[in-house]
């Protein structure tokens, strides 16, 4: 299994297939597989940049909780701004820090029914962990912009209003190679895009 890919001329081509739906314009969709089927869930599919326009974070923050020694979502996307909250819901006592190069900061150790704070302001990977238990690790992954979705446990994944346009979309997974593909959004309609991610 592991030297196999989606032929390139199927990827590729399959970014152009437009579907006869009724759905919403510009709308981005397919079926990704991983290598050996696990962690499907961990797969995050966006659009890598919009020219021309520029994306307010969200008013209510996301969250990434600390339960039963797990980070909770494992990985978060979110777009630059974005202030995310890092409550500990367990009975025992947490550390979050990172020491990525897009954002390093060390909330300290604190207990249980506390939430602190983290902005996420510049585009890029950002690696959690926990030095009170070093099997905890997360990750935040900071988009440019927000057209982008989290894949289903099936592996589908749907992108909707993405604006008409010549784009790269990304399939990013924590522990995978990264694929990507030039698409191309119509003005109504749909498009699909399918990958296999492996090692």
């Amino acid at each position: 299994m592991k030297g196999f890919l989606l032929p390139a001329v199927a990827l590729v081509a399959g970014a152009f297939i437009l579907s006869t739906n009724e759905m919403s314009a510009g709308d981005v969709k397919g079926l990704v597989k991983v290598l050996g089927g696990k962690g499907i869930e961990h797969v995050v599919v966006y659009i890598e940049k919009v020219e021309g326009k520029t994306f307010s974070p969200p008013t209510k923050n996301p969250v990434v909780d600390q339960v039963r020694m797990t980070f909770t979502p494992h990985v978060l996307p979110v777009t630059p701004g974005t202030t995310v909250d890092f409550p500990n819901s367990d009975s025992t006592r947490h550390n979050v820090f990172s020491l990525s190069k897009t954002k390093r900061f060390n909330l300290g150790t604190y207990p249980a029914g506390i939430t602190k704070k983290v902005t996420f302001d510049k585009t890029g990977v950002v690696s959690l962990l926990c030095n009170v238990h070093p099997e905890m690790s997360a990750f935040v992954l900071v988009l440019q912009n927000p057209y982008y979705t989290m894949v289903s446990k099936n592996g589908k994944y749907a992108i909707s209003g993405v604006p008409a346009g010549t784009y790269t979309l990304v399939v990013w997974h924590p522990k995978f190679k990264l694929k990507q593909a030039e698409v191309v959004v119509p003005q109504e309609g749909s498009i699909t895009a399918d990958f296999f991610l492996d090692e």
